[in-house]
C-alpha cells in the first residue's frame, strides 16, 4: 500500500496565476512574431470581409427587392460572393502559416527543455519518478504550443472582430445596438465566477495524469519483476485507482468547461429574443425596417460568436496553463552542479586525487561523509570497501563532481574541481557503474558512445582487450547487431563487457569502476583480468567491489564506514592488522568454504 500512496502524491498547486510563465513563453513567440503578425493581418481581412454580409443583406431586403431593382440585386449578390471568397482565401493562408509556427514553437520548447534536463544534476532525478519528467517533455509541450501560437492570435483577432462588429452594429442602428450590448455585464460576472475554479480543476488533472504516467512507466520497465513476484493483480488495482483519480478530476474540470458555452449561448438567446421583441414593437410604428432587424439580429449572432470563441480560448488557456507551469517549473529548476562563472578548462591530467576535509550529505542532517581526507598519487589503483551505504559510491561521485561537497575540497592534480568546467573534468574520466546502461542502436554505436571519432578497428581492439569480442562476433550481425531499449537482448554480463569496452575506448586518465564486474561470472572475470590490468595500467583508478578477490592487487585499499576511512593500506598490510578489512575478507573466505 505504500507504493499506492507514493504515486498518488500530487505536486503542489500554485495558489495564484503566475504571469511570469507567460513572460517566459513570450521569448518563443517573439521568434515568430513577424509571421504571426502577417497571419493576424490575413485573419483581420478575412473577418472584415465577412462582416459586410449582413449589411449587404439589409440593402437587398430594404431596397433592391422592394424596388425590384434587379441590377442592384445582382451587384449585391456578387459582392456577397466576393466577400465570402476573400474571407475563405485569407483564412486558409493564415491557417497554413500558423501550423508551421505552432510546430516550430513545439520544436523550440522541447529542444530547450531537453537541453536543460541534460544539465540537471543527479539529485533532481533521484527525487522524481522518470514518468513525471517524460510527460512534460512530450505531452505538455504538445498541449501548450497551440495556445502560444493560435491561442494568442485568436484572442487578439476575436477582440478585433468584436470591435468591428460593434462598429457595424452602431452604423446599422444605435438603439438596437444598445440592446445587444446590455448582455456584456452579465457575461463578465459569469466568467469571473468560473475562472479560478476552472484553473485549479485543470491543474489537478495535470497532477493526476502525471501520477498515472509515472506509475505506468515504472511498471513497463519493471514488468519482469512484476511477473516474478506475481504482482499483476495488485498492480492492476493501483493502476485502476490512479486511472479513477484521472477520470474524476477530468470530469470535474470538464464540468466547468461545459458551463462556459451554454452560459454564453443562453445570454445570446435572451439578447436575440429581446432584439426581435424590441424591433417588432418599433417596426409596428414604422421606426425600424425588416432589413435593420434582420441585420442587427445577424450582427448580434456574430457579436456573441467571438465571445463564445474567446470562452473556448479561455477554456483552452486554463487547461494548458497548468501544463505551462509544469514546463517552466522544470526549465527553472536550478542546476545544482554547474560551471562557475569564471570556471577554467582542466588541462590534461596525470591523475593525482586529493580530498581535503570533505563532508557531504544527500539530505540535511544525514551526513554520509564526515571530514574525509586522503591523497592518491597518479597511476595508483585504489579499492574502496566497506558495508552497503557506507559512502563508497559517494566518494567516486564526488570525484566525478556529480554532486558538490558540503564543505572541504576535492582536488585533481592540485586543481579544485569546483573551479574547472564539467566537460574538461569528465572528458578525462572513465566511469563504469553496476547498472551498465545500453542505448538503443547497434553494439558498435554503444561502444563508440564515449569517443565518437573512434574507428572500427579501435572499437574491435577495445572489445578484444575486455573479452567482449568473443560473444559480439557470434551475434546475428556482429558489431552491427541492433540492441533494443536498455539492451534487453543482452545478458547483464554482456552489458557490462560492452560498457568496459566503451570505457576503455575513451582512454580516461582516471578510471572509476563501481561494482563493474558484479554481473560477470567468475570464469569470464578471470579472463577479463588481463584486460583489466591493461585498463588500469598508467591510470589512477578507483574500484568498488564486493568480491574482494578482484581488488587484492590494488596499491591501496580503503575501508569506508561511519562516514570516514576506518583503515587504509595494501591487502597484506590490512590482513596483518586484523581489523575491519580482515574480518570482511575472512568472512568471504568462510562463505566460499
Amino acid at each position: 500500500m505504500a507504493k499506492r500512496n507514493t504515486f498518488r502524491v500530487d505536486e503542489t498547486l500554485q495558489e495564484e496565476f503566475n504571469m511570469r510563465h507567460i513572460l517566459l513563453a513570450s521569448k518563443y513567440i517573439k521568434r515568430y512574431l513577424s509571421r504571426m503578425l502577417f497571419a493576424m493581418l490575413m485573419s483581420a481581412i478575412a473577418a472584415g470581409s465577412a462582416l459586410f454580409a449582413p449589411m449587404i443583406t439589409q440593402q437587398a431586403l430594404d431596397h433592391a427587392i422592394p424596388d425590384k431593382d434587379t441590377k442592384y440585386l445582382i451587384t449585391l449578390v456578387i459582392l456577397l460572393i466576393v466577400a465570402f471568397v476573400v474571407s475563405i482565401i485569407f483564412v486558409t493562408i493564415r491557417q497554413r502559416i500558423m501550423v508551421k509556427v505552432s510546430q516550430n514553437i513545439i520544436f523550440d520548447i522541447r529542444k530547450d527543455l531537453f537541453a536543460h534536463l541534460q544539465k540537471l544534476s543527479f539529485d533532481y532525478y533521484d527525487s522524481r519518478p522518470h514518468g513525471k519528467i517524460l510527460i512534460r517533455v512530450v505531452n505538455y509541450v504538445n498541449s501548450v504550443s497551440d495556445m502560444l501560437s493560435n491561442g494568442l492570435i485568436n484572442t487578439i483577432l476575436e477582440m478585433i472582430n468584436l470591435v468591428f462588429i460593434v462598429i457595424f452594429l452602431l452604423i446599422t442602428d444605435i438603439e438596437m445596438s444598445l440592446v445587444v450590448l446590455c448582455g456584456i455585464p452579465v457575461l463578465a460576472a459569469f466568467m469571473f465566477f468560473i475562472k479560478n475554479r476552472q484553473r485549479k480543476a485543470w491543474q489537478m488533472v495535470s497532477n493526476k495524469n502525471s501520477n498515472l504516467n509515472a506509475y505506468l512507466q515504472e511498471n513497463i520497465v519493471g514488468a519482469r519483476i512484476t511477473q516474478i513476484f506475481a504482482r499483476e493483480e495488485e498492480n492492476a488495482g493501483i493502476f485502476a485507482d490512479l486511472s479513477q483519480d484521472c477520470r474524476k478530476t477530468w470530469m470535474k474540470a470538464v464540468t466547468y468547461n461545459n458551463l462556459i458555452w451554454p452560459g454564453i449561448d443562453l445570454i445570446s438567446v435572451f439578447i436575440r429574443a429581446a432584439i426581435f421583441l424590441f424591433g417588432m414593437v418599433l417596426f409596428g410604428t414604422g421606426a425600424k425596417s425588416v432589413g435593420v432587424i434582420i441585420a442587427i439580429s445577424s450582427y448580434a449572432a456574430r457579436f456573441w460568436q467571438p465571445i463564445m470563441n474567446l470562452g473556448n480560448i479561455f477554456n483552452n488557456f486554463m487547461n494548458n496553463m497548468a501544463y505551462l507551469e509544469r514546463i517552466f517549473e522544470t526549465m527553472g529548476e536550478k542546476v545544482t552542479v554547474d560551471n562557475k562563472e569564471n570556471a577554467t578548462e582542466l588541462p590534461p591530467i596525470k591523475g593525482s586525487v586529493e580530498f581535503e576535509d570533505v563532508s557531504f550529505s544527500y539530505e540535511e542532517d544525514k551526513e554520509v561523509l564526515h571530514h574525509v581526507s586522503f591523497k592518491i598519487d597518479p597511476g595508483m589503483s585504489v579499492a574502496l570497501v566497506g558495508p552497503t551505504g557506507a559512502g563508497k559510491s559517494t566518494i567516486v561521485n564526488l570525484i566525478s563532481r556529480f554532486y558538490d561537497v558540503d564543505s572541504g575540497r576535492v582536488l585533481i592534480d592540485g586543481h579544485d574541481i569546483s573551479e574547472v568546467t564539467l566537460e574538461s573534468l569528465r572528458s578525462q574520466m572513465g566511469i563504469m557503474l553496476q547498472d551498465s546502461f545500453i542505448f538503443s542502436g547497434t553494439i558498435k554505436d554503444n561502444i563508440r558512445y564515449g569517443k565518437l571519432d573512434a574507428t572500427d578497428e579501435e572499437i574491435i581492439a577495445a572489445s578484444q582487450k575486455v573479452c567482449a569480442d568473443h560473444f559480439i562476433v557470434n551475434m546475428t550481425d556482429g558489431y552491427d547487431t541492433e540492441v533494443k531499449e536498455r539492451g534487453s537482448l543482452l545478458s547483464q554480463g554482456q552489458k557490462q563487457l560492452i560498457s568496459f569496452a566503451r570505457t576503455l575506448l575513451s582512454d580516461p586518465a582516471i578510471l572509476i569502476l563501481d561494482e563493474a564486474t558484479s554481473s560477470i561470472d567468475v570464469q569470464t572475470e578471470k579472463a577479463l583480468q588481463k584486460g583489466l590490468d591493461t585498463m588500469l595500467k598508467g591510470r589512477t583508478s578507483f574500484i568498488i567491489a564486493h568480491r574482494l578477490s578482484t581488488i587484492r592487487n590494488c596499491d591501496l585499499i580503503m575501508y569506508i564506514d561511519d562516514g570516514g576511512i576506518v583503515e587504509a593500506g595494501s591487502h597484506d598490510e590490512l590482513i596483518a592488522k586484523k581489523g575491519a578489512y580482515y574480518k570482511l575478507y575472512t568472512s568471504q573466505l568462510d562463505d566460499i568454504t
